[in-house]
């Protein structure tokens, strides 16, 4: 069996598990897909083994054995990884009391989204105390989840400079994660950046587009 027919075999059967899915896994922590981190997993993996089975194989003699193989290890680490993100996800959703701090589950990462109305003042790196307990809570996920590595992102609005706007950004963000490593997380697992007015979520034209780009995103990312 050659590499072509093989993938497309292998194809036929991640589109038959894509089918079985559970309509329910959707919603603030999906994808809207119909499938959960689990099922993306495996099939992603599935993927991945396939070809990296058939195409390590010395002699090319048994490329469909070989890439049968890679598909079943790669599912099966797939899933573990998915669900894993699934019930980490979960567990922020559940430990975090402001509502207006979202978790986005990418299936590769986690995004916790800290706007800067509940985190900081005007023109301020200093962590409101109210704040300080939600991060506390990312901080506990993280610790139960110990196989992460973590980047905490400031963002700013375009009021002031970019020089201004960057340093303020990475200042934010490094308030927030010298909170996180406080409460135990480890150093090495977090880093952290300032984007400044670089990366808007929404127009700099208006003052809600404005407050919606000045936050402080978490991403959460597997050690691999």
């Amino acid at each position: 069996m050659n590499l072509r027919m093989t993938t497309i075999f292998a194809a036929s059967g991640l589109l038959a598990l894509g089918a079985c899915t559970d309509p329910s896994m959707t919603g603030g922590t999906g994808t809207g897909t119909g499938m959960s981190r689990t099922q993306q997993g495996a099939l992603a993996g599935a993927a991945v083994g396939a070809v990296l089975g058939a195409t390590r194989d010395d002699d090319s003699n048994n490329q469909g054995r070989d890439a049968a193989r890679g598909a079943i290890l790669g599912a099966a680490a797939g899933a573990i990884a998915g669900n894993i993100m699934d019930r980490q996800a979960q567990s922020l959703q559940q430990s975090i009391t402001n509502p207006n701090i979202r978790i986005v589950n990418h299936g590769d990462y986690l995004q916790v989204i800290m706007p800067e109305g509940i985190l900081f003042a005007t023109d301020s790196a200093a962590v409101s105390g109210v704040a300080q307990n939600d991060l506390y809570a990312v901080a506990r996920n993280l610790n139960q989840y110990p196989n992460s590595v973590v980047e905490v992102v400031g963002h700013t609005d375009n009021t002031g400079s970019a020089a201004h706007n960057r340093d303020l950004s990475l200042r934010r963000a490094q308030s927030v994660a010298g909170i996180l490593t406080a409460a135990g997380v480890a150093s090495n697992r977090v880093a952290t950046t300032g984007r400044g007015f670089d990366q808007p979520i929404a127009s700099n034209a208006t003052a809600e587009g404005r407050a919606q780009n000045r936050r402080v995103e978490i991403l959460i990312r597997p050690m691999r």
